[in-house]
């Protein structure tokens, strides 16, 4: 193999490496699980990022996805800690995610809170950082990170 080739070789190698995921570290018991279709999709996702609600919003519609949902409310929405940790306490966790993430409740001044929401808030914020999820919204899927609400990149992986 000539030089130009080996490295292209290492050069697609890496870009395989880096664009690659693997769930198996993550407690699947502190998610909140949306749906129960066939194809599992991981989100790191934040209440009041506008890519997410997005992402949210795309996922509502397909029946063919379980989503496995962790927060990681970021400091710039001062308010994302607060819904996440709401979200979190509620009986009916999936509910109140499509209320937050549908901007139903961005009206809301204060929200009911408890300590088990607040611990489990903090549970899937170490998941995030033991993941090294550096943006919002962050998808695993199929072996493939995609950061970034990037539908094209989503219905590929997914299958339309």
């Amino acid at each position: 193999m000539n030089c130009f080739k080996y490295v292209l070789f290492v050069i697609a190698a890496l870009v395989l490496y880096v664009g690659t995921a693997s769930a198996s570290g993550i407690d699947f018991d502190k998610a909140i699980v949306i749906g129960s279709g066939p194809k599992k999709v991981v989100e790191f996702t934040d209440p009041d990022c506008p890519f997410c609600r997005k992402a949210a919003k795309f996922f509502a519609g397909r029946t063919d996805v379980t989503q496995y949902i962790f927060f990681w409310p970021l400091p710039r929405h001062p308010k994302a800690k607060e819904k996440a940790q709401f979200i979190l306490s509620q009986h009916d966790k999936a509910k109140a995610y499509h209320d937050v993430m549908s901007g139903k409740l961005d009206s809301q001044q204060t929200f009911t809170i408890t300590p088990a929401g607040i611990k489990l808030q903090e549970e899937q914020y170490e998941i995030v950082k033991k993941n090294n999820v550096s943006a919002t919204p962050t998808f695993m899927l199929f072996g493939r990170i995609i950061e970034g609400f990037d539908q094209k990149k989503i219905e590929e992986a997914l299958g339309r």
